[in-house]
């Protein structure tokens, strides 16, 4: 009886005892079970043991490494899809969509990362967390996507804008600029961009996306397309311009053209482009937010920042703020103006200055001088003139095209009754009449340069005249603007070039701006000579940057950009392209070097006859110049030449020579070292040899 109590207590006591003796176990099997639960309770606490331990081991290394394992696991979040930028729309196609999101975002953190460990440990391998972790950041560097930039003109330089974009078979192009000629470029009207890459990777070429409307933005399109037929994409006015050269070219019926909106997203290949509101010398200016797998790249295009704009809204700087806490893989940023200081003015303020001028010049003719493309400009211009009751005029064929398609598009304002053509320009006094001209640069032919010279039809510049330069000479035209003004003073006109312009380009505190609202990870300044460039990057060291996040590229440089980092790797081919009259490409190096021999040196002719077979010398040598000395008063000198000719001829006769090269080598040889002597100069020697 008190056994039977005994095994009772032992069933009250013993849970395990009990549920066995439930499931039906008789006494003598209760033993052996009890057993082989007890050593399977131990060998799972023995296993909890080696685990916590492993973790503290671990857990100390972690503590050692800190920032390099939350680096790897945010890495690999991203690759997963769990951390993903977000896309153009604004959603960000990696997180899960809800109330939710959130919660479910951070409780993937740990459990991706584990994998990568789960994944290593499971494996042969006999080694510490830190190699595995060494091992996961290499495996994820080579899964990092990266793309290339490549600037093919515009770095170095004033003018000729055009950057790819390469991702696998996707290029982008954004803007296709021209620059106008240098002064040693004789003959030469303008030059282009050479796009001999693009031509080779014609089938990953999706389109070009334009910033704004300026020659140095567009001004090659016509001559590219011819080669590069594709898509094109511009905001409302930008387009209006494109068309209008189009029509020049014949291209209208055979180039597909697109209007985008600010806040469009066009998808390009790989490649998503987004443009977005900002201000600058022009309506309808943007900059582009370019998605690609590797990143944002944030273009900014020429702009200013502008908060009382004469046409439309301010620039947008909320969405540059928004993609600067997306993240962004790089800035593209105009470069112009940064070795000004401080901010660049509104255009309201020019308005001031040009009011006042109104006011204080009531009894002359006015002439403005701007540039064309300068819609704001002139719809001030226009608006004081209506205030003060004068007629306006428009002179110039491209400042006639711009202001007629901003009519069309409701972007320039005229008052009923304002607007006048030239031929009624006689009918009013000057004191009544604006006359808005091109040729604010000095450019020769332009309108007012040849009011200046005498040579214009319609405009005669007299003492009556104040002629206004509302423009700042773009660097290197400064020779050409001073030409112009002083042959005005001359004429007896009043010329104010002071305090009547404000850049379109950012001052020193609007590009900090822009940097601190986009925050990238890369600095790549760009539109402006080196020393522009350099200005910026000095700018950008200031804000923090470290010197191997910031790109000062030249044209052809390839920059391959990724989250992992940014180089360049190569170069491709560019240079310029030249184009004289219809002729496009036809004029190179060697034809620029003798129109530079000849404006330099002039030209020397020497011609005679040769009988054929015996090349017996039958009549000259008769020598002929241009540009080298004026023949009536070298007398002498034109005798020796010809005399030097002669014996260079005679002496090839008495060797025998029947090749005609040899005489005319001999006969130049001897010329030039004639002319040198006697003049110090090397005219060109062009021998010309008639068979007989």
């Amino acid at each position: 009886m008190a056994k039977k109590i005994i095994i009772k207590k032992g069933l009250k006591k013993d849970p395990a005892r009990r549920e066995l003796k439930h499931q039906g176990f008789k006494k003598k099997d209760l033993k052996k079970e009890l057993k082989k639960k007890e050593i399977k309770k131990k060998e799972l606490k023995n296993k909890e043991l080696k685990n916590k331990d492993l973790r503290s081991g671990a857990n100390e290394k972690s503590r050692k490494r800190g920032p390099a394992v939350k680096e790897a696991a945010r890495e690999e979040l991203k690759i997963r899809g769990t951390g993903s930028r977000e896309s153009a729309s604004g959603r960000n196609t990696g997180t899960v969509s809800g109330h939710n999101s959130t919660h479910e975002k951070k409780q993937a953190q740990p459990q991706s990362t584990g994998s990568i460990f789960r994944r290593k440990l499971s494996g042969n391998e006999k080694t510490g967390r830190g190699v595995i972790l060494k091992r996961t950041k290499e495996e994820i560097r080579e899964k990092a996507p990266s793309v290339k930039i490549i600037p093919l003109g515009g770095l170095e330089q004033i003018g000729m804008n055009i950057t790819a974009f390469e991702y696998e078979d996707s290029i982008v192009v954004v803007d296709c600029g021209l620059a106008f000629p240098e002064d040693d470029m004789f003959g030469i009207d303008l030059v282009i961009p050479d796009v001999t890459y693009l031509e080779e990777n014609l089938d990953k070429v999706k389109g070009f996306v334009i910033t704004h409307g300026h020659e140095d933005h567009i001004g090659a399109l016509p001559y590219v397309m011819k080669k590069i037929n594709v898509p094109i994409y511009g905001t409302r006015l930008t387009m209006g311009i494109i068309e209008n050269k189009f029509r020049e070219h014949n291209l209208l019926g055979i180039t597909e053209r697109h209007v985008v909106s600010f806040g469009d997203v066009v998808t390009l290949g790989a490649f998503r482009v987004e443009f977005i509101k900002t201000n600058h010398s022009i309506v309808d200016a943007a900059a582009l937010a370019i998605y690609s797998p590797a990143g944002i790249i944030v273009h900014t295009g020429d702009f200013k920042v502008d908060f009382t704009p004469v046409y439309g809204d301010a620039i947008d700087l909320q969405r540059f703020a928004e993609l600067g806490r997306k993240g962004v893989l790089a800035l593209m940023c105009d470069s112009t103006n940064s070795m000004r200081p401080g901010h660049t003015p509104s255009e309201k303020a020019v308005g001031r200055s040009i009011d006042q001028i109104f006011r204080d010049h009531p009894d002359t003719r006015l002439i403005v001088a701007t540039f064309a493309s300068n819609v704001d400009r002139v719809q001030q211009i226009i608006n004081h003139a209506y205030k003060y009751g004068r007629k306006v005029v428009v002179e110039g064929r491209s400042m006639v095209n711009i202001i007629d398609t901003a009519t069309k598009l409701d972007v320039l304002n005229i008052p009923e009754n304002t607007l006048i053509d030239i031929d009624q320009l006689k009918n009013y006094p000057g004191e009544k009449t604006v006359i808005i001209t091109t040729g604010s640069q000095g450019e020769s032919m332009a309108a007012l340069s040849r009011m200046a010279d005498g040579m214009h039809r319609k405009v005669t510049i007299g003492p009556n005249d104040t002629v206004i330069f509302s423009s700042s000479p773009i660097p290197g035209n400064e020779k050409a603007v001073t030409g112009v003004i002083n042959k005005l003073v001359l004429k007896g006109a009043d010329v104010i070039s002071q305090d009547v312009h404000t850049s379109g380009h950012p001052c020193q505190e609007d590009v900090k701006l822009i940097y601190n609202l986009v925050q990238p990870k890369y600095a790549i300044p760009v539109h402006g000579e080196f020393r522009h460039l350099k200005a910026q990057a000095k700018l950008v060291r200031e804000l923090g940057y470290k010197k191997e996040d910031i790109f000062l590229l030249g044209s052809g440089d390839v920059l391959e950009i990724s989250e992992d980092g940014a180089a360049v790797r190569e170069k491709v081919q560019v240079g310029n392209i030249l184009v004289d009259g219809l002729g496009v490409g036809d004029v190179g190096n060697v034809v620029l070097r003798d129109r530079q021999h000849l404006a330099e040196d002039g030209i020397v002719i020497i011609a005679f006859a040769l009988e054929s077979g015996s090349c017996r010398l039958l009549s000259g040598p008769e020598i002929t110049s241009r540009g080298f000395v004026y023949i009536k008063e070298a007398d002498d000198l034109m005798t020796g030449a010809a005399a030097v000719a002669e014996d260079a001829i005679l002496q090839c006769q008495e060797s025998g020579a029947t090749d005609w090269n040899r005489y005319k080598n001999a006969v130049k040889d001897g010329l030039n070292d004639y002319f040198w002597k006697k003049t110090q100069r090397r005219p060109v020697i062009l021998p010309m040899i008639l068979e007989v």
